[in-house]
């Protein structure tokens, strides 16, 4: 790999970074190991081909361009907790991670939601941080973290509370939107 292909996969993890949390070859091994897959079978699930995870895996490419796979990571991260929690079993996390790969992502008011699905195999979902996620999912689909900052930005004098908005749930952690959703509601 020359020097701007490095830079190029270098600067793709630093945003992966940004947008999820972490690099999404990090997040996607740790799901293998977790849930007991290989690298097709997650691409099966996610709703990708394997030459996309592959690339998102190896920083050829930063962005998860598709809401609904996002979503679909975001359903697959809370099993792995469950499972690693040990309150989910291998054949409940099978049957749930057939029903993460058939939902299209759904939306905070779908009921084929992550809500319905964690209920059905005894997962207490949290439907706070699913809406939390649910609104950073189309913010990062349609913007990068760059674009949402310089648009707060813009906004912070004439629109403090819309700036404050785009900047938490555009580019924070989902703990810091978590946080920020539950201390605005009531």
């Amino acid at each position: 790999m020359d020097a701007t292909q490095q830079e190029s996969t270098e600067r793709a993890r630093e945003q992966q970074t940004t947008w999820y949390g972490e690099p999404l070859g990090a997040l996607f091994r740790r799901l293998i190991t977790d849930l007991g897959l290989n690298q097709a079978r997650l691409a099966v699930v996610l709703g990708l081909s394997a030459p996309m995870l592959s690339q998102l895996m190896s920083g050829q490419r930063a962005k998860i361009g598709n809401p609904a796979v996002v979503q679909r990571v975001r359903s697959l991260q809370d099993l792995a907790a469950e499972v690693r929690a040990g309150r989910v079993s291998a054949a409940e996390a099978t049957s749930a991670m057939e029903d993460i790969r058939r939902t299209s992502g759904g939306n905070v008011l779908s009921p084929s939601s992550t809500a319905t699905r964690s209920g059905s195999i005894g997962v207490p979902a949290n439907p706070t941080k699913r809406v939390v996620r649910e609104i950073q999912a189309l913010l990062r689909s349609v913007s990068d973290a760059t674009e949402i900052q310089s648009a707060s930005r813009l906004l912070s004098d004439a629109h403090p509370e819309l700036a404050e908005f785009l900047r938490v749930y555009g580019v924070a952690r989902t703990r810091e939107a978590v946080e920020h959703y539950e201390s605005h509601q009531g």
